[in-house]
């Protein structure tokens, strides 16, 4: 994504910026914490239809998702699993079959893979108690990791603690996502393929003011936010995707 529209600081100032994260981090979880377990659930819903609904949604074929954490307070990822899963090759689902891959992380030094699950059975829980893939499937085989895929991602859905209309991401602080995303685009770029769309999704709070978020050159933007009120697009790309993900289902039907 282009980055040119963004203040980034030099080294001398990176303690700073860092500071300020640690701040904002500690905020915004104070602020998740008090969310009301009411609006939690309606705001999952309306985010979770809104993707369902969306056409860059319905017209991709292979996508990277997070499988949520509700003790991380991150926006509910279980039905758009679902559906993907139903939608899997395996499953000759209709109108477009889908290929999942879902993190798991490797070690504590932002080291993430993204390996393809067919089912929700295929994840154990981790150390912290959070749902990842196991690294061979039911038969011992080692799992598809999209680094190593054939053919290119459409969409990334991302978790993280806020964002903001100029695609911001503050994560959790330990650069696994921002890693990724960057290995990912470098791969798309030497095979000549399309970039995926990072889509996060978002609760309401979670979207802050423009240049509230501070970031560094090790921080990847997003392409588009889906809150409880609608999709809000913010690349070109983004805007893009949309138009031409559009006309591609309704040729469809």
């Amino acid at each position: 994504m282009n980055r040119n529209n963004y203040a980034h600081a030099d080294a001398a100032n990176l303690d700073d910026i860092f500071k300020q994260k640690r701040i904002l981090r500690s905020k915004v979880r104070k602020t998740l914490k008090s969310m009301d377990p009411s609006l939690r659930s309606h705001e999952d819903d309306s985010i979770q239809n809104v993707v369902l609904e969306a056409p860059w949604f319905k017209s991709s074929r292979r996508l990277c998702a997070y499988i949520s954490c509700s003790a991380l307070r991150e926006v509910d990822t279980s039905r758009l699993l679902s559906e993907i899963l139903k939608n899997s090759p395996e499953d000759g689902g209709t109108p477009i079959a889908k290929k999942l891959y879902v993190p798991r992380v490797e070690d504590k030094n932002s080291h993430m893979k993204m390996l393809n699950i067919s089912s929700m059975d295929d994840l154990i829980a981790n150390s912290m108690d959070i749902l990842e893939p196991a690294p061979v499937d039911g038969d011992g085989n080692l799992r598809e990791d999209v680094l190593q895929a054939t053919e290119p991602v459409d969409l990334f859905l991302l978790p993280g603690l806020a964002f903001d209309k100029s695609g911001r991401r503050l994560g959790r602080g330990g650069g696994y996502y921002d890693t990724f995303l960057r290995n990912y685009q470098e791969l798309a770029k030497a095979k000549s393929w399309q970039q995926p769309l990072f889509v996060a999704l978002a609760y309401s709070l979670q979207i802050l003011d423009e240049e509230v978020i501070p970031v560094t050159m090790n921080d990847e933007l997003v392409d588009a936010l889906v809150s409880p009120s609608g999709v809000i697009p913010i690349s070109t790309a983004a805007l893009e995707r949309y138009a031409l993900a559009k006309h591609f289902f309704w040729f469809l039907l």
